[in-house]
């Protein structure tokens, strides 16, 4: 048995050496940071686990010789599924971890450019003391919310939402009906035009076809904020440059962006409009140990010969 960690965020293989059953010297790791340096590390071993920023693209899954590739997470954008098939390949990932974590995430972000938290720090260090530049603030119960994607996260969101008291609560999703007390299902423009605050937490969107681009962006309500710790390529970055100086929307929090790491030099004049986090919205100790385990469980199935619990859809690209 041969396995290979890239690009994973943690120090150590502990969790995932004790479900595979291996020393954590049979464990090999690099941060994928090229095509060379994956094929150096990972060409001849039988599953890759796999984080978010390494890039398996088809001329580099034509160089490996395993049995399967498992994504650390809810996503697979990096992954080329089709080449990997074609190549004989499993696909799986972890789909069903985090949910609390990226919610609590998503409504810390969203109460944060809701109460201007950041700007007052700024204020308060540069040895301000006044109301001025904060106005104006609205209490929840007078805003409405609005969710994009009503999964499991984006349902746990809206809990939360309500909780601390949004007046309304909108939200869409154009795979499930919207059901849940307090929750308004609504159209996707809908909820961009009557939202105060806009958390996007849908799964994806066409390939090269941002969820939120231009058109979207002019739909935003004057004055309202965006949230997305979904998907870097769900909002489109130029677009949001352009919204943020017209002030619809007026702030942004982003977790999530494409490319990652960002530049921030590329949001350019209202980079201080934005509240960037490094893709953290899905840790806590807990939910990395939840997503290392889930991992390596999917990993010995595919060594095991066992089918996988979460293969990537057959409809994926």
């Amino acid at each position: 048995m041969r396995v290979a960690i890239i690009g994973a965020r943690w120090p150590d293989v502990d969790i995932e050496a004790d479900v595979l059953g291996v020393n954590n010297g049979e464990i090999v790791r690099d941060p994928g940071d090229t095509r060379d340096d994956i094929l150096a590390t990972a060409a001849d071993v039988d599953v890759i686990l796999a984080g978010p920023r390494p890039a398996f693209d088809a001329d580099t899954i034509d160089g490996l010789n395993g049995r399967g590739i498992v994504r650390y997470g809810a996503g697979y954008d990096n992954v080329d599924v089709t080449a990997a098939r074609e190549k004989g390949m499993e696909v799986a990932y972890v789909p069903d971890y985090g949910t609390e974590a990226v919610a609590l995430h998503s409504v810390s972000l969203a109460l944060a450019l809701m109460r201007k938290i950041t700007q007052a720090d700024r204020l308060v260090h540069a040895g301000r003391w006044d109301l001025a530049a904060l106005r104006p603030l609205h209490l929840p119960s007078e805003l409405t919310a609005g969710i994009i994607g009503f999964g499991r996260i984006g349902r746990r969101t809206a809990e939360l939402l309500i909780g601390v008291g949004f007046g309304r609560v909108l939200a869409f999703d154009d795979r499930i009906e919207v059901e849940a007390p307090g929750v308004e299902g609504a159209l996707f423009e809908t909820v961009l035009a009557e939202a105060d605050l806009v958390s996007v937490h849908a799964s994806g969107s066409a390939a090269g076809t941002p969820l939120i681009g231009r058109r979207e962006i002019g739909l935003f309500k004057p004055g309202s904020v965006l949230v997305n710790t979904a998907r870097g390529t769900l909002v489109e970055h130029g677009a949001l440059v352009d919204g943020l100086r017209a002030g619809r929307p007026v702030a942004a929090a982003l977790d999530v962006f494409d490319p990652e790491p960002p530049d921030p030099a590329v949001f350019g004049d209202v980079a201080e409009q934005i509240i960037m986090t490094p893709h953290m919205a899905w840790y806590t100790e807990e939910t990395e140990r939840e997503l290392r385990t889930k991992t390596a469980e999917e990993a010995k199935r595919i060594l095991d010969g066992q089918p996988v619990r979460y293969p990537v859809p057959e409809e994926a690209p």
